[in-house]
């Protein structure tokens, strides 16, 4: 695979310096590491940075720390570590912003350096993904790669059992699968494998505990197509916010409908009045933006607006959106350690790794907070 280009961040640069040294033996096992003041004086970086690449070499089995000593080398690589080939399997790439960084960085982080990767981009036409996704798990069994990053398709049909096909293909190959973002089978069904993401529940609970702190007490929801796993559990955290804070709870039998149709989502604003509405993500967050302001509704001033994800443009929508941050850069290090782990410890029971998110304050929920980085 050849991968894109992409910059190099400082704190690679001060794990791969230490790195060679390591290897090299110019520190030897049993040698202190320099203290991150010094090295971010080396390197001209900040600690943070310097401590990031020190958890990486310690991730790695490289270096030890020791509480109130300091950071040790514990032992050098005398040989290249055994490759793997590992199968990247994301049908919804194009239409899911989070997934593209995700994946590069799940390619790119340190612990994937030693390893080849095949992937690609989904296809455009929705309708053509289901086959293409099981073509290439074919061809990831004929290749007999080492394990499969796998995001299941979303919105398909009761009947079409592409998901399942693809898992069930790939444990008859004995390949590990660890789940990108969502889960193969329906809720509550868990399924035999590891699943790196964020919790759904708990982030639709927390954007609607945030509009009620705002003010908003008829508060409704914004969903996607049928049958999506990340949006039904964003759906149950609206829920089970509104009853336990005590907001109304009205509108849940009543989701707002599709921006798309300005003269439903103008009927729906006279008849149910709602003063907040949490969006299942940011692309129907600003569809619903531009839909609101196209009628006549201020936004904050009539409504409050919250989303998921935080993508680029979510910063620079009419009003600025507020939003629960994936944090896809440690979702895919996570994916790549849960991967390794597998591999290493075959027996082990399956786990929902969960990467915390963090809450990104703008004007559309009524409130300035933290500016974009």
């Amino acid at each position: 695979m050849q991968r894109s280009a992409v910059a190099v961040p400082k704190y690679q640069v001060v794990f791969d310096a230490l790195r060679e040294e390591i290897e090299s033996g110019r520190l030897a096992p049993g040698a202190k590491v320099p203290s991150e003041a010094d090295l971010g004086e080396r390197f001209g970086a900040s600690r943070i940075t310097v401590g990031r690449a020190m958890r990486d070499l310690q991730l790695l089995g490289l270096v030890q720390r020791r509480v109130g000593s300091g950071s040790y080398v514990k032992a050098p690589v005398r040989a290249p570590r055994s490759e793997c080939t590992f199968g990247v399997l994301v049908p919804d790439l194009p239409d899911i912003e989070i997934f593209d960084p995700l994946v590069q960085r799940l390619v790119s982080c340190p612990e994937a350096r030693p390893h080849a990767f095949l992937w690609g981009g989904g296809e455009m036409t929705v309708s053509a993904r289901p086959a293409a996704a099981w073509a290439r798990a074919e061809q990831y069994i004929s290749r007999k790669v080492d394990g499969v990053f796998f995001a299941p398709l979303e919105g398909l049909t009761p009947d079409d059992d592409t998901n399942q096909r693809i898992v069930s293909a790939l444990d008859g190959a004995g390949i590990p699968v660890v789940l990108l973002d969502r889960a193969v089978h329906p809720y509550p069904r868990r399924g035999p494998y590891d699943l790196v993401g964020i919790d759904n529940r708990r982030v639709g609970f927390a954007i609607t505990e945030h509009l009620v702190t705002r003010g908003a007490r008829r508060i409704a929801f914004l969903g996607g197509a049928p049958g999506v796993s990340t949006i039904a559990a964003r759906r149950a955290g609206y829920r089970e916010a509104l009853d336990v804070l005590g907001a109304d709870t009205s509108l849940v039998a009543h989701p707002c409908p599709s921006p798309s149709d300005r003269e439903a989502i103008k009927a729906y604003m006279t008849t149910h009045r709602p003063d907040g509405l949490v969006c299942a993500h940011d692309r129907a967050a600003a569809q619903a933006m531009h839909a609101l302001l196209a009628i006549g509704v201020r936004i904050p001033h009539d409504i409050r607006l919250v989303g998921v994800d935080d993508v680029d443009y979510a910063a620079w929508l009419p009003v600025p959106l507020t939003t629960m941050r994936q944090p896809v850069a440690e979702i895919g290090e996570a994916a790549m350690a849960a991967m390794l782990e597998r591999r290493a410890h075959p027996t082990r029971p399956p786990r929902d790794i969960f990467v915390q998110c963090s809450l990104i304050v703008r004007q559309s929920c009524g409130a300035v907070g933290q500016s974009p980085s």
